[in-house]
């Protein structure tokens, strides 16, 4: 069972998040806070394997309250939740030692899947945050040839990164599958990457040089 702690300011949100994850027999709130003081004092006394910290909260910010937590608790896996899509802010967040970042946006599925895959010690980035950046990485990588994209290609670099398989985008988009498998070689060819995996992997590294 993976234990959890809640920092969040608002407390209709700790309320929502607490009631929403207790059904789910593979987590446990272990507790919930309203400030950054507490979230820092309950993660020295819990050890929480998961911490879903608010970004904007008081004393200080949980971009400062990240780096504390992490000294003192270093195996607690550190999800940022919060209302920023701004990409300084999730570099921050990874560079400061957390695994997760999900909006506030982002589904209740997206969030489970966040729990899960910190708790393994994977990095996870929710899917607006990965829409954005990879909207980012399209705009301003200069040195890569990603502006020659034609913008079906483009709708089709978003769909592979939301996971879908060509047939499911031959269907999305309403074209013939050898039409996206077409489409799916120039695109690889022009970013200059092997596979669409390289294509995504290439997108979450950028997370952290943007």
């Amino acid at each position: 069972m993976i234990r959890i702690l809640i920092a969040d300011d608002h407390q209709l949100i700790r309320d929502a998040w607490t009631m929403i994850l207790s059904r789910d027999r593979r987590f446990k709130i272990i507790g919930g806070c309203s400030n950054s003081d507490e979230a820092i004092k309950m993660s020295r006394k819990f050890k929480p394997d998961i911490l879903l910290l608010d970004i904007h909260m008081t004393p200080y910010n949980g971009i400062e309250a990240a780096k504390k937590i992490r000294m003192m608790s270093p195996a607690t896996g550190i999800i940022a939740v919060t209302m920023s899509n701004h990409p300084v802010h999730l570099k921050q967040m990874l560079l400061l030692g957390a695994l997760g970042y999900v909006t506030k946006n982002s589904s209740v599925p997206e969030m489970k899947d966040a729990i899960l895959a910190v708790s393994e010690g994977k990095k996870y980035i929710c899917n607006e945050m990965k829409e954005l950046l990879l909207d980012v990485h399209l705009r301003d990588n200069e040195d890569s040839a990603v502006h020659s994209l034609t913008g079906r290609e483009l709708e089709i670099v978003k769909l592979i990164n939301e996971g879908l398989s060509s047939k499911e985008i031959s269907t999305a988009l309403d074209i013939a599958l050898k039409t996206v498998e077409t489409h799916r070689h120039n695109i690889l060819k022009k970013i200059k990457v092997k596979n669409a995996v390289s294509l995504i992997h290439a997108m979450n590294d950028n997370a952290v040089r943007i």
